[in-house]
């Protein structure tokens, strides 16, 4: 029986690389894209405009598909760092997620993978080591995102106990390369190479590559048992660390390094500035907080099932820098090691 891989959100930083790791495989892929974007050429890759707040709009992602595994990997999602609940981000985290959910179930897929968020997951005080956990509230965590995640999060297990076959995946902060959707941190660090970063904050947190995400992700559709969660994490990174790989590859200014206090003090300068450049900020009142908070994610009931292994971080920067500039990997090296 040939496996079809249905993927919502096939144009964003997540999706994409999946896509990219699906390249070599028999399997078809059918991905889903706005109205307003263009797919990502790939001889096994079909791609359904839609969007996942309009049920309607997903039903073809669905159609014929007799005779075939369909395996549906739902990465679509608006990732915002603003702090508030906005109605845009609920109808599509939460409202959309109900909606693949249901198709889901109305289609018979096989498996459903749901990309959560360890932003989705209690924090609990600052000396505890976060594991997966079976239930999730709106209430108790921190942030818009957050709050939609952890719903979501809900929707998809309730739906287990209801016979669906589905399993979670809680990646932490995704860097890497091949981004067009323009992730918060990727932007972070093309705005430092590009001269454009004002400062650093004194803060950081749990970093991972994007493609050991999406392997993780592949192998959680194969391995994971249905109703269970993964955390997909790596480890922690503070910022100034991150832009110091970054210098060391490229090179670059340094950079005044800010105390959280006095970081808080000019976000809103920082949003004013952005505005002007007509680019997201990437210090607000709640990225601050997450770069402050409990980040000790333990990803190992992944590495134990899914034999989920991530790489260390500076592998991750040297090829985000690679793909940011146009520059091959090997002269970057080079460059690094002089």
């Amino acid at each position: 029986m040939r496996k079809l891989f249905i993927i919502t959100g096939a144009n964003g930083h997540l999706g994409g690389t999946i896509i990219r790791k699906l390249k070599d495989s028999e399997a078809l892929v059918r991905g889903l894209i706005l109205p307003s974007e263009q797919g990502r050429p790939q001889a096994n890759v079909l791609y359904v405009m839609g969007d996942v707040r309009d049920k309607t709009s997903l039903e073809p992602l669905f159609a014929q598909t007799e005779g075939m595994e369909v395996v549906v990997i739902h990465t679509a999602g608006i990732i915002d760092i603003a702090g508030d609940v906005s109605q845009v981000m609920y109808d599509v985290n939460v409202g959309g997620t109900r909606n693949v959910v249901e198709l889901c179930m109305e289609h018979h897929a096989k498996r459903l993978l749901y990309v959560s968020s360890v932003h989705a997951i209690p924090e609990k005080d600052k000396l505890s080591v976060l594991e997966e956990v079976g239930r999730f509230s709106a209430d108790a965590v921190v942030g818009g995102y957050a709050k939609t995640k952890a719903e979501a999060t809900q929707i998809v297990l309730d739906a287990v106990r209801e016979g669906l076959d589905a399993v979670v995946v809680h990646p932490s902060g995704i860097l890497g390369p091949y981004d067009s959707s323009h992730n918060h941190l990727v932007q972070m660090v093309s705005d430092y190479i590009h001269g454009k970063l004002p400062a650093c904050v004194n803060g950081g947190y749990d970093f991972v590559d994007v493609r050991d995400v999406a392997a993780g992700c592949l192998s959680a559709i194969e391995k994971g048992r249905s109703g269970e969660c993964f955390i997909l994490s790596n480890r922690h990174y503070e910022i100034k660390d991150i832009l110091g790989m970054v210098k060391s590859i490229w090179g670059g200014r340094k950079l005044p390094v800010l105390p959280m206090w006095m970081a808080r003090a000019f976000a809103p300068l920082f949003g004013w500035g952005a505005r002007l450049r007509k680019k997201r900020p990437l210090y607000t009142k709640y990225s601050l907080y997450a770069l402050k908070s409990n980040d000790r994610f333990s990803h190992d009931k992944a590495t134990r099932e899914l034999g989920y292994q991530p790489r260390d971080l500076y592998q991750t920067i040297l090829d985000t820098v690679a793909w940011i500039t146009r520059t091959p990997r090997k002269k970057l090296h080079f460059m690094s090691v002089q």
